[in-house]
């Protein structure tokens, strides 16, 4: 509670790290707290830590997070009669796919962009007037509720993640309850990122090199996974298994790949436009989990699939 712009008491002042969370979750123990909450420094992002259905702290990571906003936003103005059928959520292409089936779901448009705020502000600019946008968000623990910033916005983000969980208290359910409850209606997903560091001239040539190679000789299965099409927004293309291309309606170009396969695995891949690495979004689905006390078991068996993954990338 002191300020200093050293952030002395965090390795990294960045809520994506769970370590920044450590002293904000020995204060909501002592207080007996229900969420802790926190932004960075220029209170963009935010991360939520909340209690599991064994009272201890559970960290929320940036795609639920994102799923839960975009849950709530769709029932709560169905549920006030807002929905004019004009609406439309923007998620990134890397965030999970389980935001298309609740927006699929409520007959609301989703829209998927590039990395970064600056490509939902361009949808929320290019419909400005047609249509409304009701909420956008990434991976990455940024979330826009409202039209009014531009950017992502933890201090309106926290008012939202507040009022849902007021919301849930007052139906007898916790924030993670309420999580559980949007997996078991549209299906368990776990979304992990591997992160793979190449410092210097050499590391920048090698992660240019991985991309190409990925384009030359793309993956063949994905931890026993059948690849259905592939997305190259590099040429603003997907190949589908048959051979067939179709061409992707995106603003620009990008250096990203993604591989989705017939299970619902999705990996993509792209180099770090601020770090010396090179990214691999990787999200797995389980068609299995029927209740809460099936997560840990799903849970587990992703984790197994992402190593199994890795291996197919050669990671």
């Amino acid at each position: 509670m002191v300020i200093d712009g050293n952030f002395p008491t965090v390795v990294s002042p960045n809520p994506e790290n769970a370590e920044a969370m450590t002293l904000g979750m020995k204060l909501g123990t002592r207080l007996n707290a229900d969420l802790v909450i926190a932004s960075d420094p220029d209170a963009d992002r935010l991360a939520i830590v909340c209690r599991n259905a064994k009272g201890e702290w559970e960290i929320i990571n940036g795609n639920q997070t994102c799923m839960m906003f975009c849950w709530y936003i769709i029932a709560n103005k169905k549920k006030l009669g807002q929905l004019k059928g004009n609406e439309f959520l923007v998620k990134t292409i890397v965030t999970t796919e389980v935001i298309r089936k609740i927006a699929e779901k409520n007959d609301v448009e989703l829209r998927d962009c590039y990395t970064g705020f600056k490509w939902i502000a361009n949808e929320i600019r290019k419909s400005e007037g047609v249509k409304k946008y009701i909420g956008g968000g990434e991976e990455s623990f940024g979330f826009l509720p409202f039209d009014k910033v531009r950017d992502k916005d933890s201090p309106a983000s926290i008012c939202l993640i507040c009022e849902i969980a007021a919301w849930a208290k007052d139906n007898g359910k916790t924030l993670y309850d309420l999580l559980m409850d949007i997996y078991v209606e549209y299906g368990f997903s776990y979304e992990h990122t591997i992160n793979v560091v190449r410092p210097g001239k050499s590391g920048a040539d090698e992660i240019k090199q991985m991309m190409v190679d990925f384009r030359k000789n793309p993956p063949t299965e994905l931890g026993g996974s059948e690849i259905a099409f592939t997305r190259d927004f590099q040429s603003l293309e997907q190949t589908n298994a048959d051979g067939s291309v179709v061409k992707l309606d995106m603003p620009d170009t990008s250096n990203v790949l993604q591989w989705f396969c017939t299970d619902g695995t999705k990996v993509s891949v792209r180099p770090s436009g601020t770090e010396p690495k090179i990214k691999f979004y990787v999200e797995v689905k389980d068609p299995t989990m029927r209740c809460a006390g099936c997560y840990e078991r799903c849970l587990a068996g992703a984790k197994e699939k992402v190593e199994a993954i890795k291996q197919s990338l050669g990671l």
